[in-house]
């Protein structure tokens, strides 16, 4: 098994495509990292425009770790279901 290693900020460059539908989901916002085993569980994309991008925008878009098929040098292809993984934006 040949262990690719990335930065975080190359991972952000790549647009994630769902190939169980072929949508394109959009740049990678933030990453959920699994500190005690130093592992990435999460990608978070932001969740699309509300009407016409007023009103700011829905939830993020969560795609686990484990669906994730593969990372290519311009995109990262992703397996999720037609209704994606949600959940309100994180807010300080």
């Amino acid at each position: 098994m040949r262990l690719l290693a990335l930065k975080v900020s190359d991972l952000r460059l790549r647009e994630v495509i769902n190939i169980s539908d072929g949508r394109r989901l959009g740049l990678i916002k933030d990453i959920d990292i699994d500190v005690e085993n130093g592992r990435i569980s999460a990608l978070i994309l932001p969740g699309p425009a509300r009407l016409l991008g007023f009103w700011g925008r829905e939830d993020e878009i969560v795609i686990p770790w484990e669906r994730v098929v593969k990372i290519g040098t311009d995109v990262i292809l992703v397996e999720a279901p037609s209704e994606a993984w949600t959940r309100p934006p994180y807010r300080r």
